[in-house]
């Protein structure tokens, strides 16, 4: 018999839109990847992998439903009816349409949509960037997630880093504030255990009970969208009942006056009125989050998909400043991380100045610009992204995409409900088999992904496919002449050649300092003052409010209370899912039969008078659309609020539709995000 090949390990990291991006190894024997697993040395990741990625090479690498193969479109749109071409004829014709609708409309009839689909410095925007600049398409505004809440974080703190995650462990008081952190963020979840181990109180703020809540001292459930109110509430219990820190704030907030005459307006009972939380809660949570020291906020996407998303953040951000808790270890605002890593060049290089004033259109309307642009878009092309299922008012999405005018091409790995409508869908490798640099917004090392295998089937890496259809549309720039390579080389460059060859040796390096320890315990604040701004100048030379407040969201009760007449629930789409990430893993049978069914939580004071039981078909539904569902009745939400899962496909989903059939596709008040989680509806049985 013979003897067995040996094994040979590659590093690399996970690509998904995560907090995470935790490190990994893949074992190879004889061209084929057999084990993959977390790293074990990585600080972080500590060797494990979540549910969703655990089986990621028979998931995805190795799936049998993967696309190996590029596919021309023979049947109607969205029929799945395609049949396998040669890469040559598919990039010869697509190509061939590009250059005849730039050449007929302008660049701008070319719109790019992506995401993070892989977050993946190389494979991500590295040669498509410079490919639609170059072509002078439509620019896509990427703004569905961290945007609005980094834009009300930096009217209050500035734009800075604030707390490090795994400094959550030094906490004796952490407030995880709309944030699923077991399902979401689960390396975190460690450090807040060790935190709680230690003594800490560790309290969720969300609307649902969520798997964290349940795993919280405490869990506060505010009416959603109310979170400002809420912030401010607990800011006048503070100032009023003399637990502020008046020195930190003498020396490093700009404002305080103005504010307190604010919170007049905020008392408890008034923040109880607004937030459908006992007064008394909301005084007691003050009152713990000012005295139990150090004290942590931790806040990530969730919470900013409203209309007045930034506002929130931006009222949450005055909290550590009022009560100095940035003055100690453990204390202070955790946020995102993505800050770190300005000194990896994310173009690699290789920018390219757009070739024209182009429009821009955001990427939470899609819907809108598929279907009443003008002049209209005449070619899409999707990479890293699943926009039909992920993307609001998910009706308005397939009408543009059923558009017989429509060029349209898909890079995938899987037939996805977005590739059914494509005319030309290109297979794309998996993160196993190419090149790339991967960043983080949840923690702080950069990760080196190093090709484990050669191209399953004909698959090819995002950023070749961009170079060969750069090369047959007869761009010269030098950005397309770089290898896959060569654009890691050149993106990691600026840390130096000691830290490169740290990275490649290791697979991971850090990127925070000891300054981040303690990022604002002497102010510092990267504000046009210097300090934190509980009062905005800048905001009010922009003829907005210079201080926090709450402001109702169009689509709510107190907003439209004729359109809450006809929906009265308010609905959350939250990722609740613990087996899929984002739209990722909804077609993998293991993956789906553990989500299955997919559920609508409702309160029994919401079931009884719609006669809805456990376990009944329900329909949930607005004007824009209607999704089918199997009811649950429990005390996860409160009255007045149901929630279902994101993520799922309409295709695979009862009744052909999914939670994004619902949301409305309106933007936040600042950094351009959207406001899907401001959605009304009503619920029925199905008998």
């Amino acid at each position: 018999m013979p003897a067995e090949l040996p094994v040979h390990v590659a590093h690399g990291a996970c690509p998904h839109d995560c907090p995470d991006t935790c490190a990994w190894t893949v074992a190879v024997r004889d061209g084929r990847a057999v084990g993959l697993k977390g790293d074990a040395e990585h600080p972080f990741t500590r060797g494990g992998l979540c549910a969703k990625v655990n089986h990621f090479l028979d998931d995805r690498t190795y799936n049998p439903d993967r696309l190996l193969q590029p596919l021309r479109r023979i049947g109607p749109k969205g029929s799945g009816q395609f049949e396998e071409v040669s890469w040559d004829e598919a990039l010869d014709t697509i190509s061939d349409r590009l250059r005849a609708i730039v050449s007929e409309h302008g660049g701008d009839a070319v719109l790019p949509y992506s995401y993070l689909g892989t977050q993946g410095i190389v494979q991500g925007e590295a040669v498509a960037a410079p490919f639609f600049a170059r072509l002078g398409a439509t620019r896509l505004t990427r703004a569905v997630c961290g945007s609005a809440g980094g834009s009300g974080l930096a009217v209050t703190m500035g734009s800075g880093p604030g707390m490090m995650p795994q400094d959550l462990q030094h906490s004796r008081h952490v407030i995880i504030w709309g944030s699923n952190t077991v399902s979401t963020n689960l390396h975190l979840w460690p450090f807040i255990r060790k935190a709680k181990e230690a003594g800490a109180k560790i309290v969720v703020i969300d609307p649902v009970k969520t798997r964290t809540a349940a795993a919280a001292d405490q869990h506060v459930q505010p009416l959603p969208g109310t979170d400002a109110a809420l912030a401010l509430g607990m800011m006048q219990v503070i100032v009023a009942e003399n637990l502020h820190d008046r020195d930190y704030v003498d020396r490093h907030t700009v404002g305080f006056e103005q504010l307190v005459e604010r919170l007049a307006l905020y008392g408890p009972d008034q923040a109880a009125q607004i937030t459908g939380l006992p007064a008394d809660d909301i005084r007691r949570l003050a009152r713990d989050y000012a005295t139990m020291r150090p004290s942590a906020i931790r806040v990530l996407v969730g919470m900013e998909h409203h209309a007045q998303g930034a506002e929130m953040f931006r009222a949450i951000a005055c909290l550590p400043a009022l009560v100095g808790a940035w003055r100690e270890l453990g204390g202070g605002l955790c946020y995102m991380t993505y800050q770190l890593f300005g000194e990896v060049d994310s173009t690699c290089g290789a920018a390219i100045a757009d070739q024209a004033t182009v429009r821009e259109v955001n990427m939470m309307q899609l819907g809108q610009a598929l279907t009443s642009l003008t002049p209209p878009v005449r070619a899409l092309i999707v990479y890293n992204a699943n926009p039909a299922a992920t993307t609001p008012n998910q009706n308005l999405v397939l009408q543009g995409l059923r558009r017989d005018d429509l060029f349209t091409v898909v890079v995938e790995h899987f037939l996805t409900d977005t590739a059914r409508h494509a005319d030309f869908v290109l297979p794309a490798t998996t993160q196993v088999e190419h090149r790339d640099i991967m960043f983080s917004w949840g923690q702080p090392y950069l990760a080196n992904n190093e090709p484990a295998i050669a191209p399953v089937g004909d698959a090819l890496p995002n950023a070749e496919i961009f170079r060969r259809l750069a090369e047959r549309l007869e761009f010269t720039d030098p950005v397309f002449q770089l290898t896959d390579e060569e654009l890691a080389e050149a993106a990691t460059a600026p840390l130096g050649a000691a830290r490169v060859g740290e990275l490649r040796e290791r697979g991971w390096i850090r990127m925070d300092g000891p300054e981040h320890a303690v990022p604002f315990g002497n102010g510092g604040f990267q504000t046009p003052t210097g300090k934190c701004e509980f009062y905005s100048q800048s905001q009010a030379d922009a003829g907005l409010d210079p201080l926090p407040c709450y402001r109702p969201a169009t689509e709510s009760p107190a907003g439209d209370p004729a359109r809450a007449h006809r929906f009265p629930l308010i609905l959350l789409t939250a990722k609740g899912g613990h087996h899929f990430l984002n739209s990722s893993y909804a077609n993998v049978d293991r993956a789906l039969n553990a989500e299955r069914p997919a559920l609508l939580d409702i309160h029994r004071d919401d079931a009884t008078p719609r006669q809805v039981r456990d376990g009944d078909t329900v329909r949930a539904f607005n004007d824009r659309g209607s999704v089918q569902l199997t009811a649950r009745i429990s005390d996860r939400i409160r009255p007045g609020v149901v929630s279902m899962p994101s993520g799922w496909w309409a295709s695979l989903s009862p009744g052909g539709s999914s939670a994004n059939a619902l949301t409305p596709d309106g933007l936040s008040d600042l950094g351009g995000g959207g406001d899907f989680h401001d959605t009304l509806v009503q619920v029925e049985p199905i008998r």
